[in-house]
């Protein structure tokens, strides 16, 4: 069974940052497509940014260039660094661990509020 276990969220003034963490208990971490979303309320779930095939990355717009994702495969840990942090950013952001059309699983979700 897939596990993600997200934190680092918390409140934040704007322009301040925040770095989320999730931790996956996978085997063969590496072959799974992670990425990070988010869903403020009343809205729907939204891509943030996530590993596409080949290693590449893909980023909502709103957030290119203030945000960038990563991760470590040997500590099985994916990353999501933001910066000039707005608050229209504030929303729960998601972990999620994708394998083809057989796994498709979600973290419990860290809120992040960006506020003065």
């Amino acid at each position: 069974q897939v596990q993600l276990v997200e934190s680092g969220g918390g409140l934040v003034q704007p322009g301040g940052s925040l770095r989320l963490s999730c931790a996956a208990s996978l085997t063969m971490f590496s072959i799974y497509t992670m990425g990070w979303y988010r869903q403020a309320p009343g809205k729907q779930r939204e891509l943030v940014a996530a590993f596409t095939g080949g290693g590449s990355t893909n980023y909502a717009d709103s957030v290119k260039g203030r945000f960038t994702i990563s991760r470590d495969n040997a500590k099985k840990v994916v990353l999501l660094q933001m910066n000039s942090l707005k608050p229209e950013d504030t929303a729960v952001y998601y972990c999620n661990a994708r394998y083809g059309l057989a796994v498709n699983s979600w973290g419990q979700g860290t809120q992040v509020t960006v506020s003065s």
